[in-house]
């Protein structure tokens, strides 16, 4: 089965069917079942260039339908010792691998074994491609029984399994929160990407990404000049929509705030619609803020990569906040900025006393949950904007829009923001329609993008993976004639664009702060007839 497929053939459940989906568990043990590279559900391995930039181990040409991978010649004891190094260090990865009971709470949670039907990527079973090494290597009864006790040799076939099925997995989590021992599986998906990084088995599109943002400070390599041209084509389109002639500042010294989000933002629609909202709402309100060249890109594909990693790009955020002077930093829609910052950053970088508790220069309020960080998220500070009447909003100008919304894993499950773009969403629009309530909030599904999914190699995984969150919009579309999909991460709203097209096509995506500054009553604006798109707005976008 390719992309090339139907919907309804994708989404076909047949066990006769070659390719197409099927639930019902299969005969054979799992273990002698071998890995089907399968062109369409694996990403292309990282280029050398990347990986010696970044000085990560073992730079080469290979391909996974390769017969060798030209693995190191010890690459079992790198394994081995990689293992027992990060089982002494995390103490979660001695937890995860020890108390699973294989309940299969977790079984049917996953959107690639829902989409997909393959049964290792049924968290539990995806979770024991490692633990099984575990059980063999690290525990008494492994060692002595074998596979009767769970355990299996570690072998070449074994790190191919790894690699395509790890890079199956979105690290969004939603298994975890039907788990009774409440596993992180997402945390096994990155111990097991870092033991595979030990040996040079790495995707190219977290790889470059990676890299990118290590020495230019966002994942796209866009260098400075880049950046303030891109600003100043935004500042253009939003004169053209509004009339109203916004600046965007850079790299100023002394500015009260920083404001870092994903370069997604920049270069990626419908992100970059998202970003003129910011610079809109900006404008209006007077805030005194900076965007900066060096940490231009909040995204942090460490996350997808290493613990190292992910410290690494974390901390040019807050390197930056102390070369420019600023109080506090405000951060753009974006996911896995956030699930860093929130879950990982005082254990790794943290706390930043060297700012201030952030505090809204308009409304007074002092977000005390971010005392540590001294980073909020922008839904949290433009819902305290409407909250205390601080902008002019008129959401009939989107009354073509009959808009649901998509909450994003990290910000959601890993942040706990569900109400804020909520809150916003109902005050700029006049017709907002809930998802099924088993498919939002904590519970919601993954857009199938995520983890440094994304990629259009990667196009049958991700349309398998991103149907579960698709059979949701539809719903409401055929319910509510809903006719958008609000996101506040970057990649969501790049990899749902695709998500729709192919299983709901009547459907956009949009990010939040799109849809804000659409209602956006600016001061001295001409009479608004088009959206951010330059496309016509309210009724007149309804005739």
């Amino acid at each position: 089965m390719t992309s090339e497929a139907k919907p309804d053939q994708m989404a076909y459940y047949d066990r006769e069917k070659l390719g197409q989906v099927d639930l019902r568990p299969g005969g054979a043990d799992w273990m002698d079942v071998p890995v089907n590279m399968r062109p369409g559900s694996f990403i292309y391995p990282a280029k050398e260039k990347h990986l010696q930039y970044f000085g990560l181990p073992n730079p080469r040409q290979w391909f996974p339908t390769d017969p060798d991978w030209k693995l190191p010649a010890n690459w079992k004891e790198i394994i081995i010792e990689g293992m027992r190094e990060r089982l002494s260090k995390y103490r979660s990865f001695q937890v995860f691998m020890d108390i699973c009971v294989r309940c299969g709470a977790c079984a049917d949670k996953c959107h690639f074994f829902i989409g997909g039907g393959d049964p290792r990527n049924m968290p539990v079973l995806r979770a024991e491609l490692l633990r099984s090494i575990y059980r063999r290597e690290f525990t008494q009864a492994g060692k002595i029984l074998g596979r009767l006790a769970g355990g299996r040799e570690l072998t070449v076939d074994v790190i191919k399994e790894w690699f395509y099925y790890f890079y199956q997995c979105t690290e969004c989590r939603r298994c975890s929160v039907f788990c009774p021992y409440g596993i992180d599986t997402a945390e096994i998906t990155m111990m097991g990407r870092e033991l595979l990084h030990l040996l040079g088995v790495n995707v190219n599109w977290i790889m470059e990404p990676v890299a990118n943002c290590f020495r230019t400070g966002n994942h796209l390599g866009i260098q400075p000049h880049g950046l303030r041209d891109t600003l100043d084509f935004f500042a253009d389109d939003i004169e053209e929509a509004t009339g109203v002639r916004v600046e965007a500042p850079l790299n100023r010294k002394g500015a009260e705030v920083l404001f870092v989000t994903p370069s997604g933002d920049f270069l990626a629609d419908p992100g970059t619609y998202t970003c003129m909202g910011y610079m809109c709402l900006f404008h209006e309100i007077g805030l005194d803020y900076t965007f900066s060249t060096y940490a231009s890109d909040g995204g942090n594909f460490g996350l997808f990569t290493s613990h190292e990693a992910m410290k690494r790009l974390n901390a040019k955020i807050y390197a930056e906040a102390r070369r420019l002077g600023v109080k506090w930093i405000l951060g753009g829609e974006c996911g896995h900025m956030w699930r860093v910052l929130n879950q990982y950053m005082d254990t790794m970088n943290g706390p930043a006393d060297f700012l201030q508790v952030p505090t809204s220069p308009l409304t007074g309020t002092r977000f005390e949950h971010a005392r540590s960080t001294k980073m909020i998220h922008i839904t949290e500070f433009t819902a305290d904007l409407i909250k205390h009447g601080k902008l002019n909003l008129d959401p009939s100008q989107n009354d073509h829009v009959r808009v649901t919304f998509h909450d994003s894993c990290n910000p959601a499950r890993a942040m706990g923001i569900f109400e804020e773009p909520r809150y916003i969403l109902r005050s700029v629009c006049n017709h907002f329609h809930e998802m099924p309530e088993n498919t939002i909030r904590e519970k919601t599904f993954c857009c199938g993008g995520g983890a440094g999914l994304g990629t259009d190699e990667n196009m049958e995984m991700r349309l398998r993976g991103g149907m579960p969150r698709a059979s949701a919009v539809r719903h409401v579309h055929e319910k509510h004639g809903v006719n958008h999909l609000a996101a506040m991460c970057a990649i969501d709203r790049a990899t749902l664009s695709t998500v729709c097209e192919y299983w709901v096509p009547e459907v956009r995506v949009t990010g939040i702060h799109e849809l804000v500054t659409n209602a956006l009553v600016m001061k001295g604006q001409k009479k608004r007839e088009v959206n951010l798109r330059l496309e016509p707005i309210g009724a007149q976008a309804e005739e």
